[in-house]
């Protein structure tokens, strides 16, 4: 019902920026909550920051203070900041959308900070 279309990812070297947009398309009245995921090799998983509709934000203690996540609902739009990254950022990241009981995913971005 909700494919999500990612893009923004990259090479950055550390201390540099990045912005990660993801655009929702499909069948579904309204997205409840929206997110970015992130996996390193041999690792699980794992949630980077969160953004519900209303515009509530949960972030990764370890992104606190360098991501901004935001989204614009009538757009079915969410973006994510990344600001100071750091080598341990690298990741693929991924677009999450929560449409009631059901999640979906993005097919994932490649993101690597190295000098």
């Amino acid at each position: 019902q909700v494919q999500l279309v990612e893009s923004g990812g990259g090479l950055v070297q550390p201390g540099g920026s990045l912005r990660l947009s993801c655009v929702a398309s499909g069948s579904f009245l309204s997205i409840n909550d929206m997110g970015w995921y992130r996996q390193a090799p041999g690792k699980q998983r794992e949630l980077v920051a969160a953004i519900t509709r209303g515009g509530l934000t949960n972030y990764a203690d370890s992104v606190k203070g360098r991501f901004t996540i935001s989204r614009d609902s009538a757009k079915n739009t969410v973006t994510l900041q990344m600001n100071s990254l750091k080598p341990e950022d690298t990741a693929v990241y991924y677009c999450n959308a929560r449409v009631y009981y059901r999640n979906y995913w993005g097919q994932g971005t490649q993101v690597t900070v190295s000098s």
